[in-house]
């Protein structure tokens, strides 16, 4: 059990926002896979939502089953976003993120995102306007500070805490660092220290039940917060879940369970945007899965154009016997063929360092979307 201000949520592990990803259609599917309570949305531009833009409305689109959900904001005039989030405790939402994390450019320069980070002053009086307006908790996603020799997050934390916010959620990078080298988990810890009532959920580079659980261990976190890895295996919630519990995660999905859950996703993709824009836009999700399929290149060479429902399903059967060629006579993939096992970037030294190549990333690729270094 976790509490965010008057907010008593089921579970410590968190979807992130990702900016042309976290939409409903992706919500829904790891709420039904289980293990995680809180989801949030793609980052919502405050005088978008306002002005009723239809874009940014279709970024907060809910259902009864995507409950209980957070919207994340990002905006950086104090009644824009104190309106806002009145807006948005009124439609039903149960908790507003302020994005003090985002790097993109086009964010920072309207000081907003990891901008924030710098203006501690102005910060909190921005916080303090939506926090006194609104009974739903207030919460805020930051990183480390902008760069390695300004690491603000301690400070802007306990300047947060002052003005109200009900959480804070850090990501082990800097600034300038985007989503690149490995993440620090002593920067979060000094984040977790410096908070005196307040819960820190950490985040950056968990793309594993063991990544989570090595985070909360080495930082005192309180919580995790999973995005990307979350493409990777959407079932890292609920194995994640089990591993905090019982010490052990269980086998990773097969690949028929992959399989069902990619097409339930694609399911709901065009129940959502509607067949032609589901699956233009389903064209960038699919990929994300295909990493864990092993041999994949018939699969992402098609997925990448398609236009139908019953595409899918052709080019499904198609590379389903493509994919026999690389299997034993169970269907199981021989083992040369075998995805590489994650590892995060703040684990390589708990590592076998003699292991493949493949196993040791310097970085999570960065999913291309409207915010292009997302």
């Amino acid at each position: 059990m976790i509490r965010f201000g008057s907010l008593e949520l089921n579970s410590n592990l968190f979807l992130s926002p990702l900016a042309g990803y976290t939409n409903l259609p992706f919500r829904l599917i790891v709420r039904e896979i289980g293990g995680v309570d809180l989801c949030t949305t793609d980052l919502v531009n405050a005088r978008s939502l306002l002005e009723r833009n239809r874009k940014a409305l279709k970024l907060i689109e809910s259902h009864a089953q995507d409950q209980p959900l957070a919207v994340q904001l990002f905006g950086a005039v104090p009644e824009e976003m104190r309106d806002a989030a009145l807006n948005l405790e009124s439609l039903g939402v149960r908790s507003v993120d302020i994005n003090m994390g985002c790097p993109v450019k086009k964010v920072c320069r309207v000081g907003g995102g990891s901008a924030m980070m710098t203006q501690l002053h102005q910060t909190a009086k921005l916080v303090k306007t939506m926090v006194e307006a609104v009974r739903i908790p207030i919460t805020a996603k930051m990183r480390l500070g902008w760069d390695a020799e300004n690491l603000t997050a301690p400070d802007l934390t306990r300047t947060l805490e002052d003005a109200g916010v009900a959480a804070v959620f850090v990501h082990g990078r800097t600034r300038e660092q985007g989503f690149d080298g490995p993440v620090n988990l002593a920067g979060i810890r000094a984040v977790v220290e410096a908070a005196r009532r307040i819960p820190v959920i950490g985040n950056g580079d968990v793309t594993t039940p063991e990544a989570a659980a090595e985070m909360i261990r080495q930082t005192g976190c309180v919580g995790v917060s999973v995005g990307r890895g979350a493409f990777y295996d959407p079932w890292i919630f609920r194995r994640t879940r089990q591993h905090l519990a019982i010490g052990e995660p269980g086998p990773e999905p097969g690949f028929a369970e992959r399989i069902r859950i990619l097409s339930r996703h694609l399911d709901l993709m065009i129940e959502v945007f509607g067949e032609e824009l589901g699956c233009v836009m389903f064209r960038k999700v699919a990929p994300w899965y295909a990493k864990r399929f092993g041999p994949a290149a018939e699969f992402n060479k098609r997925v990448v154009q398609l236009r139908t429902r019953a595409e899918f399903h052709d080019l499904l059967e198609h590379y389903l016997r493509w994919r026999s060629q690389f299997c034993d006579d169970q269907g199981e993939l021989l083992p040369r063929y075998q995805p590489a096992p994650m590892i995060a970037s703040f684990q390589r030294d708990n590592s076998d360092s003699h292991g493949p190549p493949s196993t040791q990333r310097t970085a999570i690729p960065v999913p291309r979307g409207p915010v292009e270094v997302w």
